[in-house]
Protein backbone atom coordinates (compact mmCIF):
# COMPACT_ATOMS: atom_id res chain seq x y z
CA UNK A 1 0.00 0.00 0.00
CA UNK A 2 1.13 3.57 -0.65
CA UNK A 3 1.15 5.42 2.66
CA UNK A 4 1.41 9.20 2.69
CA UNK A 5 2.58 11.43 5.54
CA UNK A 6 1.94 15.16 5.18
CA UNK A 7 3.18 18.21 7.00
CA UNK A 8 0.67 19.70 9.41
CA UNK A 9 -0.48 23.19 8.41
CA UNK A 10 -2.66 23.97 11.41
CA UNK A 11 -1.11 26.97 13.25
CA UNK A 12 1.54 26.04 15.82
CA UNK A 13 1.34 22.31 15.05
CA UNK A 14 4.80 20.76 14.95
CA UNK A 15 4.03 17.05 15.28
CA UNK A 16 4.24 14.57 12.42
CA UNK A 17 2.16 11.42 12.10
CA UNK A 18 5.03 8.95 11.63
CA UNK A 19 8.59 8.76 12.91
CA UNK A 20 11.43 7.41 10.75
CA UNK A 21 11.37 4.30 12.96
CA UNK A 22 7.72 3.79 12.09
CA UNK A 23 8.44 4.36 8.41
CA UNK A 24 11.18 1.73 8.59
CA UNK A 25 8.72 -0.87 9.92
CA UNK A 26 6.24 -0.17 7.14
CA UNK A 27 8.88 -0.22 4.39
CA UNK A 28 10.15 -3.55 5.73
CA UNK A 29 6.65 -4.94 5.29
CA UNK A 30 6.69 -4.05 1.62
CA UNK A 31 4.76 -0.78 1.74
CA UNK A 32 5.70 2.45 0.01
CA UNK A 33 5.99 5.36 2.43
CA UNK A 34 5.96 8.86 0.93
CA UNK A 35 6.65 11.80 3.23
CA UNK A 36 6.09 15.45 2.39
CA UNK A 37 9.25 17.55 2.27
CA UNK A 38 9.95 18.99 5.71
CA UNK A 39 7.07 17.17 7.38
CA UNK A 40 9.22 15.95 10.28
CA UNK A 41 11.31 19.04 10.92
CA UNK A 42 9.06 20.34 13.70
CA UNK A 43 9.71 17.10 15.57
CA UNK A 44 13.46 17.18 14.76
CA UNK A 45 13.25 14.50 12.01
CA UNK A 46 14.99 15.51 8.80
CA UNK A 47 14.08 14.37 5.30
CA UNK A 48 17.34 12.43 5.28
CA UNK A 49 16.21 10.49 8.37
CA UNK A 50 13.23 9.22 6.36
CA UNK A 51 15.12 8.48 3.14
CA UNK A 52 17.72 6.57 5.13
CA UNK A 53 15.07 4.01 6.14
CA UNK A 54 13.63 3.66 2.64
CA UNK A 55 10.86 6.28 2.61
CA UNK A 56 10.48 8.70 -0.29
CA UNK A 57 10.29 12.47 -0.06
CA UNK A 58 7.78 14.31 -2.26
CA UNK A 59 5.81 17.53 -2.58
CA UNK A 60 2.54 18.10 -0.75
CA UNK A 61 0.58 17.68 -4.00
CA UNK A 62 2.28 14.37 -4.76
CA UNK A 63 1.71 12.96 -1.29
CA UNK A 64 -1.99 13.82 -1.15
CA UNK A 65 -2.69 12.75 -4.74
CA UNK A 66 -0.82 9.45 -4.62
CA UNK A 67 -1.62 8.11 -1.16
CA UNK A 68 -4.03 5.26 -0.55
CA UNK A 69 -3.69 5.68 3.23
CA UNK A 70 -2.91 9.18 4.48
CA UNK A 71 -1.54 9.70 7.99
CA UNK A 72 -1.96 13.02 9.78
CA UNK A 73 -1.91 14.27 13.34
CA UNK A 74 -4.63 16.91 13.27
CA UNK A 75 -7.86 17.16 11.31
CA UNK A 76 -7.79 18.64 7.80
CA UNK A 77 -8.41 22.37 7.80
CA UNK A 78 -10.26 24.31 5.12
CA UNK A 79 -7.40 24.64 2.56
CA UNK A 80 -7.06 20.83 2.64
CA UNK A 81 -10.74 20.05 2.03
CA UNK A 82 -10.27 20.08 -1.74
CA UNK A 83 -7.71 17.28 -1.42
CA UNK A 84 -10.17 14.83 0.15
CA UNK A 85 -11.32 12.08 -2.23
CA UNK A 86 -13.38 8.92 -2.25
CA UNK A 87 -10.52 6.46 -2.83
CA UNK A 88 -8.48 7.72 0.14
CA UNK A 89 -8.39 6.48 3.73
CA UNK A 90 -7.53 9.20 6.24
CA UNK A 91 -6.18 8.22 9.67
CA UNK A 92 -5.82 11.11 12.12
CA UNK A 93 -7.32 12.93 15.09
CA UNK A 94 -10.62 14.28 13.77
CA UNK A 95 -12.76 15.58 16.68
CA UNK A 96 -15.53 16.26 14.17
CA UNK A 97 -18.36 16.36 16.72
CA UNK A 98 -17.16 19.93 17.33
CA UNK A 99 -16.59 20.77 13.63
CA UNK A 100 -19.61 20.70 11.33
CA UNK A 101 -17.86 22.19 8.24
CA UNK A 102 -15.22 19.44 8.33
CA UNK A 103 -17.88 16.78 8.92
CA UNK A 104 -19.77 17.92 5.82
CA UNK A 105 -16.54 18.10 3.78
CA UNK A 106 -15.68 14.51 4.73
CA UNK A 107 -19.18 13.31 3.88
CA UNK A 108 -19.27 15.18 0.57
CA UNK A 109 -15.87 13.81 -0.49
CA UNK A 110 -16.78 10.15 0.05
CA UNK A 111 -13.51 9.59 1.94
CA UNK A 112 -12.96 6.85 4.54
CA UNK A 113 -12.12 8.81 7.70
CA UNK A 114 -10.80 6.96 10.75
CA UNK A 115 -10.38 8.96 13.96
CA UNK A 116 -7.61 8.13 16.42
CA UNK A 117 -9.71 9.42 19.31
CA UNK A 118 -12.64 7.02 18.85
CA UNK A 119 -10.67 3.78 18.46
CA UNK A 120 -11.99 2.03 21.56
CA UNK A 121 -11.37 -1.38 23.08
CA UNK A 122 -14.05 -3.59 24.58
CA UNK A 123 -12.99 -2.41 28.03
CA UNK A 124 -13.63 1.21 27.10
CA UNK A 125 -9.96 2.11 26.69
CA UNK A 126 -8.90 4.66 24.05
CA UNK A 127 -5.44 3.46 23.01
CA UNK A 128 -4.73 6.17 20.43
CA UNK A 129 -6.03 9.04 22.52
CA UNK A 130 -4.22 7.90 25.66
CA UNK A 131 -0.66 9.03 24.81
CA UNK A 132 -1.75 12.55 23.87
CA UNK A 133 -4.03 12.67 26.91
CA UNK A 134 -1.01 11.86 29.05
CA UNK A 135 0.96 14.69 27.45
CA UNK A 136 -1.94 17.18 27.63
CA UNK A 137 -2.67 16.33 31.25
CA UNK A 138 0.91 16.93 32.29
CA UNK A 139 1.08 20.16 30.29
CA UNK A 140 -2.17 21.38 31.85
CA UNK A 141 -0.72 21.71 35.34
CA UNK A 142 2.51 23.11 33.94
CA UNK A 143 0.66 25.78 31.91
CA UNK A 144 -1.64 26.59 34.82
CA UNK A 145 1.27 27.13 37.18
CA UNK A 146 2.95 29.40 34.62
CA UNK A 147 -0.05 31.62 33.98
CA UNK A 148 -0.70 32.04 37.70
CA UNK A 149 2.36 34.31 37.72
CA UNK A 150 1.48 37.99 38.19
CA UNK A 151 3.34 39.38 35.16
CA UNK A 152 1.22 37.06 33.01
CA UNK A 153 -2.05 38.25 34.53
CA UNK A 154 -2.42 35.58 37.19
CA UNK A 155 -2.97 35.81 40.93
CA UNK A 156 0.74 35.85 41.66
CA UNK A 157 0.58 32.49 43.37
CA UNK A 158 3.21 29.77 43.58
CA UNK A 159 1.27 26.50 43.34
CA UNK A 160 3.52 24.67 45.76
CA UNK A 161 3.70 27.44 48.34
CA UNK A 162 6.70 27.56 50.69
CA UNK A 163 7.13 26.62 54.37
CA UNK A 164 4.70 28.76 56.30
CA UNK A 165 2.57 29.61 53.22
CA UNK A 166 -0.27 27.37 52.05
CA UNK A 167 -0.01 25.78 48.60
CA UNK A 168 -2.39 26.63 45.77
CA UNK A 169 -5.61 24.72 45.19
CA UNK A 170 -5.99 22.74 41.97
CA UNK A 171 -9.40 21.36 41.01
CA UNK A 172 -9.46 18.76 38.24
CA UNK A 173 -12.82 17.91 36.69
CA UNK A 174 -12.58 14.36 35.39
CA UNK A 175 -10.41 11.55 36.69
CA UNK A 176 -9.47 9.84 33.44
CA UNK A 177 -6.04 9.80 31.82
CA UNK A 178 -5.89 13.58 31.46
CA UNK A 179 -7.01 14.14 35.05
CA UNK A 180 -4.64 11.56 36.48
CA UNK A 181 -1.64 13.01 34.64
CA UNK A 182 -2.60 16.56 35.57
CA UNK A 183 -2.74 15.42 39.20
CA UNK A 184 0.73 13.85 39.00
CA UNK A 185 2.33 17.13 37.94
CA UNK A 186 0.24 19.29 40.29
CA UNK A 187 1.23 17.03 43.19
CA UNK A 188 4.83 17.20 42.08
CA UNK A 189 4.64 20.99 42.23
CA UNK A 190 3.33 20.72 45.79
CA UNK A 191 -0.25 21.84 45.16
CA UNK A 192 -3.37 20.80 47.06
CA UNK A 193 -5.28 18.69 44.52
CA UNK A 194 -8.96 17.77 44.26
CA UNK A 195 -10.35 15.50 41.55
CA UNK A 196 -14.07 15.47 40.74
CA UNK A 197 -15.16 12.20 39.13
CA UNK A 198 -18.44 10.34 38.48
CA UNK A 199 -17.20 6.75 38.65
CA UNK A 200 -16.78 5.30 42.12
CA UNK A 201 -14.63 2.50 40.71
CA UNK A 202 -12.34 5.04 39.06
CA UNK A 203 -12.07 7.00 42.30
CA UNK A 204 -11.09 3.85 44.16
CA UNK A 205 -8.39 3.23 41.56
CA UNK A 206 -7.12 6.82 41.81
CA UNK A 207 -7.08 6.56 45.60
CA UNK A 208 -4.85 3.52 45.30
CA UNK A 209 -2.42 4.68 42.62
CA UNK A 210 -2.07 8.21 44.02
CA UNK A 211 -1.59 6.86 47.56
CA UNK A 212 -4.33 9.02 49.03
CA UNK A 213 -2.53 12.28 48.22
CA UNK A 214 -5.54 13.84 46.45
CA UNK A 215 -9.07 14.63 47.58
CA UNK A 216 -11.54 12.58 45.52
CA UNK A 217 -15.14 13.79 45.31
CA UNK A 218 -18.25 12.69 43.47
CA UNK A 219 -18.83 15.19 40.68
CA UNK A 220 -22.12 17.10 40.75
CA UNK A 221 -23.17 20.60 39.70
CA UNK A 222 -23.21 21.78 43.32
CA UNK A 223 -19.82 20.23 44.15
CA UNK A 224 -18.26 21.69 41.01
CA UNK A 225 -19.60 25.16 41.83
CA UNK A 226 -18.26 25.05 45.38
CA UNK A 227 -14.82 23.74 44.44
CA UNK A 228 -14.35 26.02 41.43
CA UNK A 229 -15.12 29.10 43.55
CA UNK A 230 -12.24 28.24 45.89
CA UNK A 231 -9.74 27.09 43.24
CA UNK A 232 -6.60 28.79 42.04
CA UNK A 233 -6.36 26.49 39.02
CA UNK A 234 -9.23 24.58 37.39
CA UNK A 235 -8.42 21.87 34.83
CA UNK A 236 -11.24 20.61 32.61
CA UNK A 237 -10.46 16.97 31.82
CA UNK A 238 -13.85 15.62 30.76
CA UNK A 239 -14.28 13.28 27.80
CA UNK A 240 -17.20 11.54 26.14
CA UNK A 241 -15.54 9.65 23.26
CA UNK A 242 -16.36 11.21 19.91
CA UNK A 243 -19.06 13.50 21.33
CA UNK A 244 -19.26 17.12 22.41
CA UNK A 245 -17.98 17.70 25.93
CA UNK A 246 -20.67 18.67 28.45
CA UNK A 247 -20.52 22.24 29.78
CA UNK A 248 -19.92 21.49 33.45
CA UNK A 249 -18.57 24.87 34.53
CA UNK A 250 -21.09 27.62 33.79
CA UNK A 251 -20.45 31.28 33.08
CA UNK A 252 -21.85 32.08 36.54
CA UNK A 253 -19.32 29.74 38.14
CA UNK A 254 -16.49 31.44 36.27
CA UNK A 255 -17.72 34.86 37.40
CA UNK A 256 -17.55 33.62 40.99
CA UNK A 257 -13.91 32.52 40.79
CA UNK A 258 -10.97 34.34 42.33
CA UNK A 259 -9.53 37.21 40.29
CA UNK A 260 -6.42 36.00 38.49
CA UNK A 261 -7.32 32.31 38.82
CA UNK A 262 -6.59 30.11 35.80
CA UNK A 263 -8.71 27.68 33.82
CA UNK A 264 -7.11 25.09 31.52
CA UNK A 265 -9.78 23.43 29.35
CA UNK A 266 -8.18 20.29 27.94
CA UNK A 267 -11.57 19.24 26.54
CA UNK A 268 -11.52 22.12 24.03
CA UNK A 269 -10.96 19.74 21.07
CA UNK A 270 -14.45 18.40 21.79
CA UNK A 271 -15.96 21.83 22.31
CA UNK A 272 -14.74 22.40 25.87
CA UNK A 273 -16.32 21.67 29.26
CA UNK A 274 -16.24 25.31 30.43
CA UNK A 275 -19.03 27.54 29.14
CA UNK A 276 -16.66 30.48 28.61
CA UNK A 277 -14.06 28.48 26.68
CA UNK A 278 -13.08 28.92 23.06
CA UNK A 279 -10.09 27.47 21.25
CA UNK A 280 -6.75 29.26 21.38
CA UNK A 281 -3.31 28.59 19.90
CA UNK A 282 0.22 28.23 21.22
CA UNK A 283 0.98 31.62 19.68
CA UNK A 284 -1.90 33.30 21.52
CA UNK A 285 -2.77 30.83 24.29
CA UNK A 286 -4.85 32.78 26.81
CA UNK A 287 -7.67 35.27 27.20
CA UNK A 288 -9.53 36.62 30.22
CA UNK A 289 -13.21 36.42 31.13
CA UNK A 290 -14.43 38.05 34.35
CA UNK A 291 -10.85 38.33 35.58
CA UNK A 292 -10.16 34.61 35.09
CA UNK A 293 -7.42 33.51 32.68
CA UNK A 294 -8.49 30.85 30.18
CA UNK A 295 -5.89 28.59 28.54
CA UNK A 296 -7.69 26.62 25.80
CA UNK A 297 -5.01 25.56 23.32
CA UNK A 298 -6.61 23.00 21.02
CA UNK A 299 -3.43 21.08 20.29
CA UNK A 300 -1.55 21.19 23.57
CA UNK A 301 0.75 18.20 22.77
CA UNK A 302 1.89 20.07 19.65
CA UNK A 303 3.95 22.28 21.93
CA UNK A 304 6.22 19.34 22.81
CA UNK A 305 6.40 17.63 19.40
CA UNK A 306 9.50 15.51 19.97
CA UNK A 307 7.86 13.71 22.87
CA UNK A 308 4.38 13.72 21.34
CA UNK A 309 5.35 12.41 17.89
CA UNK A 310 7.23 9.45 19.31
CA UNK A 311 4.44 8.64 21.77
CA UNK A 312 1.83 8.89 18.99
CA UNK A 313 3.67 6.61 16.57
CA UNK A 314 4.19 4.05 19.33
CA UNK A 315 0.41 3.83 19.69
CA UNK A 316 -0.78 4.19 16.09
CA UNK A 317 1.73 1.99 14.25
CA UNK A 318 0.03 -1.39 14.95
CA UNK A 319 -3.23 0.00 13.53
CA UNK A 320 -1.47 1.52 10.52
CA UNK A 321 0.12 -1.87 9.87
CA UNK A 322 -3.26 -3.61 10.13
CA UNK A 323 -4.89 -1.25 7.61
CA UNK A 324 -1.99 -1.33 5.19
CA UNK A 325 -1.51 -5.10 5.39
CA UNK A 326 -5.17 -6.09 5.13
CA UNK A 327 -7.15 -3.10 3.72
CA UNK A 328 -9.46 -1.01 5.87
CA UNK A 329 -12.46 -3.30 5.30
CA UNK A 330 -10.65 -6.40 6.56
CA UNK A 331 -8.86 -4.56 9.36
CA UNK A 332 -12.11 -3.30 10.89
CA UNK A 333 -13.72 -6.71 10.43
CA UNK A 334 -10.88 -8.25 12.44
CA UNK A 335 -10.67 -5.57 15.13
CA UNK A 336 -13.81 -4.10 16.74
CA UNK A 337 -11.68 -1.43 18.43
CA UNK A 338 -10.49 -0.09 15.08
CA UNK A 339 -14.03 -0.33 13.69
CA UNK A 340 -15.14 2.20 16.31
CA UNK A 341 -12.59 4.60 14.87
CA UNK A 342 -14.42 4.84 11.54
CA UNK A 343 -16.37 8.10 11.66
CA UNK A 344 -17.19 8.61 7.98
CA UNK A 345 -17.31 6.08 5.14
CA UNK A 346 -18.48 6.50 1.58
CA UNK A 347 -20.44 9.67 2.26
CA UNK A 348 -22.11 8.32 5.40
CA UNK A 349 -21.53 9.19 9.06
CA UNK A 350 -20.83 5.94 10.89
CA UNK A 351 -20.29 7.30 14.41
CA UNK A 352 -23.57 8.02 16.19
CA UNK A 353 -22.32 10.83 18.45
CA UNK A 354 -21.05 12.78 15.45
CA UNK A 355 -24.36 12.47 13.59
CA UNK A 356 -26.23 13.52 16.72
CA UNK A 357 -23.99 16.54 17.30
CA UNK A 358 -24.81 17.95 13.86
CA UNK A 359 -28.34 16.63 13.35
CA UNK A 360 -27.22 14.53 10.38
CA UNK A 361 -28.21 10.98 9.40
CA UNK A 362 -26.36 8.10 11.07
CA UNK A 363 -25.51 4.88 9.25
CA UNK A 364 -24.13 1.88 11.19
CA UNK A 365 -20.70 0.85 9.92
CA UNK A 366 -21.88 -2.58 8.76
CA UNK A 367 -24.54 -0.97 6.60
CA UNK A 368 -22.09 1.55 5.18
CA UNK A 369 -19.62 -1.22 4.31
CA UNK A 370 -22.38 -3.27 2.68
CA UNK A 371 -23.37 -0.39 0.43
Amino acid sequence: MRIGVVKEIKPDEYRVALTPAGAFELVNRGHEVVVETGAGLGSSFTDEAYTRVGAKIASVDEVWAGAELLLKVKEPIEPEYKRLRSDLTLFTYLHIAADEPLTRALVDSGISAVAYETVETGRGQLPLLAPMSEVAGRLASQAGAYFLEKPLGGRGLLLGGVPGVAPGKVVIIGGGIVGYNAAIIALGLGAQVTILERSIDRMRHLEEILSGRVTLLMSSSLEIAERVADADLVIGAVLIPGALAPKLVTREMVAGMKQGAVIVDVAIDQGGCIETSHATTHGDPVYTVDGVIHYCVANMPGGVPVTSTMALTNATLPYVEAISNKSLRQAVADDPALAKGVNVLGGKITYAAVAEAHGLPYTPLDAALAS
